[in-house]
């Protein structure tokens, strides 16, 4: 009869320890949760100054993005995480556990910044809206838009905005070059002409 009274006790509490811990399992924001990410991806941005290029991890599942950049100590000044939201949406960006200061950059499905939250505040639980329709969000070091130039308008070069360097036509030099000849032969043509 002991070990029955036993059992009835210990059950409920045993069922509690187990769920917790298949929680702790499957919750991305939970500090032992394993979450994985893609990349790492060159991220290009082009402003005013020049180009400025990152390479960001991917944040392109549930998990990933709910995970973020939670309970890093620290980000390198070309590091990034690139937040795909793979629908065009006004989305909102919140710094829970998040120990280091971030720019959050809110980017249009063409590529082109919509918004800059500069330095957000680690372990805000205040939410950062886009105020924008945005297909995904770069978030770099605190500062570091500032430091770099970056602002809004400015476009982001990866292939998920089909914006990728490598998407680029590429011109071939013996094109261009027969092009500035054909271009030089009708200058001369149009100057004779005027002269006769």
């Amino acid at each position: 009869m002991t070990i029955q009274r036993f059992i009835l006790f210990a059950a409920p509490f045993l069922a509690l320890v187990l769920f917790a811990a298949a929680y702790a399992q499957t919750d991305p924001t939970a500090p032992d949760a394993v979450v994985e990410y893609g990349g790492p991806d060159p991220v290009i941005v082009e402003t005013a100054e020049g180009p400025v290029e990152f390479i960001a991890e991917i944040a392109a599942t549930e998990a990933s993005r709910a995970r973020g950049m939670m309970y890093r100590e620290s980000m390198e000044p070309n590091e990034a995480m690139l937040f795909d939201f793979e629908v065009v949406r006004p989305v909102s960006i919140w710094m829970a556990n998040t120990l280091i200061p971030l720019d959050i950059i809110f980017i249009r499905e063409d590529g082109t910044i919509a918004k800059i939250v500069a330095n957000a505040q680690p372990l805000s639980r205040r939410s950062l809206p886009s105020d924008f329709p945005v297909l995904a969000v770069l978030e770099i070091a605190g500062g570091r838009s500032a430091e770099t130039g970056i602002a809004p308008g400015d476009l982001v070069r990866h292939a998920l905005f089909g914006t990728d360097v490598a998407d680029e036509p590429m011109v071939d030099a013996e094109e261009t070059d027969a092009g500035e000849d054909a271009a030089e032969d009708a200058d001369d043509g149009t100057e004779e002409a005027a002269e006769e």
